[in-house]
Order: C-alpha cells, then sequence, then structure tokens
C-alpha cells in the first residue's frame, strides 16, 4: 500500500476529528495546560496531539520552535513521573503542524501541576480531559494485587450491590452517607468492584457517577 504524503496523512486524521485518543490545539500559550492533556492521554489509552490545528479542523501552522519547547516542558517538568513521547513536524499547504504521539503509561497514575504547583490526574472521556477522582487513584494504587485475591464479605459489600441494584447510578457519597462508612474505605471497596470487573465509573453531566457493569 502506497504511503500517504505529509498532507494526505495530516488531513486524514483531521478526518477523524477530536476523540478519545486525539486531540486539536490551534496553538499553546500554556504548557502547564498541555500537560493536562498528556495526563490524560498517559492515564487512559494514550494519544496523538495535533498542535497547528483549529477545532474545527482548519490548518493554522504552528508559529514558531516556542510551541516545541513547550511541548518539552510540559512533557519533562509539569508531567510527574515525566512522560515519554514523540514528534515530528508536517507540511501542509506551505503550514508546519506539529504531531506529538503519547503512549499510554504502564505506571499510573501520571500527574499534571498546576499553576500552584499541585499534582493533579487526569484521564481522557471521549474528546476531553477530565479529573480522575480518588476512587480511579485507588485503582491505579491497587494495580499490581491479585485480581483472584478473595474479598471479605461484609454488609459493607451487601450495602454497595444493594445500592446499585436499586439505582442506575450512585456517587460515592452515597455510599458512605447510606453506611457511615469512612470515605478512604469507601474508595477502596469501589476500587476493588472496578477492579473486579463488577462495576464501572461512568460520566454524567462532568460529575463521576458509579453503576453495576453490564454483562455482554
Amino acid at each position: 500500500m502506497k504511503a500517504l504524503g505529509d498532507t494526505d496523512y495530516i488531513y486524514s486524521l483531521i478526518a477523524e476529528g477530536e476523540h478519545q485518543t486525539q486531540d486539536f490545539k490551534f496553538e499553546i500559550s500554556d504548557a502547564r495546560k498541555i500537560a493536562r492533556t498528556l495526563s490524560a492521554f498517559a492515564n487512559t489509552d494514550g494519544g496523538r496531539l495535533l498542535i497547528g490545528v483549529k477545532d474545527n479542523g482548519r490548518i493554522a501552522g504552528i508559529r514558531s520552535d516556542e510551541e516545541i519547547y513547550m511541548i518539552e516542558a510540559a512533557a519533562q517538568v509539569y508531567c510527574v513521573p515525566e512522560i515519554t513521547y514523540s514528534m515530528q513536524v508536517f507540511m501542509v499547504e506551505g503550514r508546519s503542524v506539529l504531531e506529538v504521539k503519547v503512549a499510554e503509561n504502564k505506571k499510573k497514575p501520571v500527574y499534571a501541576k498546576d499553576e500552584s504547583g499541585k499534582e493533579l490526574a487526569y484521564i481522557r472521556v471521549k474528546d476531553e480531559n477530565i479529573l480522575a477522582t480518588t476512587v480511579h487513584l485507588r485503582v491505579w494504587q491497587q494495580t499490581g494485587s491479585p485480581v483472584g485475591a478473595l474479598v471479605e464479605y461484609t454488609q459493607r459489600e451487601q450495602l454497595l450491590l444493594n445500592l446499585l441494584e436499586q439505582n442506575e447510578f450512585i456517587t460515592l457519597n452515597k455510599y458512605c452517607k447510606e453506611g457511615s462508612i469512612p470515605r478512604r474505605s469507601a474508595e477502596n471497596l469501589m476500587a476493588k468492584f472496578i477492579r473486579f470487573d463488577l462495576i464501572e465509573p461512568v460520566l454524567v453531566n462532568h460529575k463521576f457517577y458509579f453503576r453495576l457493569k453490564n454483562e455482554e
């Protein structure tokens, strides 16, 4: 099969639009904001940034090497731990488009530092970067623990299953309140149930809820 030229390659990507593993950036003016996208890609399925492309898919081109330096700063200074990435410049209609590829990180979470230096982890949901919940953090912390390990079945586990069966979605706060359960204990239990494929987090109106996982 004939390899695509720069123009055809970039336009084929633009035709996909923004999605779980692809984001467009017209320009980069803040390395910290880009670090959020890199964090989200690294914590989810990996992804690709096309810089010099507007949200509507029109090509504007990158302005200068400064944007390349900002990618380097985002990945190496503002991401913790720093992430591995690759960059390549493509010429399209006389304009430069920068492609940045980020692989899913084996060890999670990857944090992004905000303006105050606070480290926050993000995940990618469709075409958005969403702040990871404490339950996501617990899932990552538990990764490496044997999935087949027995879970002590107590009233807390039964209450969680009952709430999930009675409601389409529940929040972590609802579970804590209904069972007078310490927040950290509730987070750890929900994380275990996610790892055992019993429940799943779902984003509704930019807020995470939890529901029983459908058996297909």
